[in-house]
């Protein structure tokens, strides 16, 4: 058995990134649902793993780490995989990074409004707010893409990962999107990688609130 554990539900975007890096990366991991409606995260002995009883937690041996993106670091690190060894890999942190404090947060603002919440919960100003900020991350992301066959440059790095996993439901969500070439060129190539169809290219139903 693989010494590799993780702890997060398969519907977890931030668990998503970690399995999409496993499987392209051929590592062998043991994933333990929790988090969601499998609940584990709000007892005592996950605590002591994660103190913020979120998802994903890693466990190699004696480390624990959470953070989705201090995790795919550690791997890419430890197996020297999907990281590049010369200074261009502070590019890498670069759009990972990014992808933390610019990307996320409009996108999961918009998925909550459209997907998460019922329909009575929904609040339009908000939506409105999100979905105005999130638009003008995009075009910086399609900028990007512009002169670069991948986020870091011409090679599948961790920064596709650490952006590339919420693309799915950005294309997935019944919102307007403007038409943005290199963004769909990019995603394009991201659903011809098998990993991402297994592992981000998933049903997030469940993640409805009734």
């Amino acid at each position: 058995m693989s010494e590799l554990k993780l702890w997060g539900r398969a519907t977890s975007s931030n668990v998503q990134k970690v399995l999409w890096m496993l499987g392209e990366t051929g590592m062998d991991c043991q994933r333990i649902d929790a988090g969601g409606e499998f609940g584990v995260v709000n007892t005592d002995a996950y605590a002591k793993l994660n103190p913020n009883r979120k998802v994903p937690v890693l466990e190699d041996g004696d480390l624990v780490l959470y953070e989705s993106h201090a995790i795919l670091r550690y791997l890419a690190r430890k197996y020297r995989q999907l990281l590049p060894d010369d200074p261009h890999w502070a590019i890498v942190d670069q759009w990972i990074d990014w992808s933390s404090t610019t990307l996320t947060p409009p996108l999961i603002g918009v998925f909550f409004q459209t997907v998460r919440l019922p329909l009575p919960k929904r609040d339009a100003a908000v939506l409105d707010a999100h979905a105005k900020v999130l638009r003008g991350v995009m075009r910086i992301l399609d900028g990007r893409l512009g002169g670069h066959t991948w986020l870091a440059g011409d090679v599948f790095t961790l920064a596709d990962i650490a952006a590339g996993t919420l693309m799915y439901r950005y294309f997935e969500m019944d919102i307007e999107r403007e038409d943005l070439a290199d963004v769909a060129r990019w995603y394009g190539q991201l659903q011809n990688r098998p990993f991402y169809r297994d592992v981000v290219m998933t049903s997030y139903e469940s993640l409805r609130e009734k």
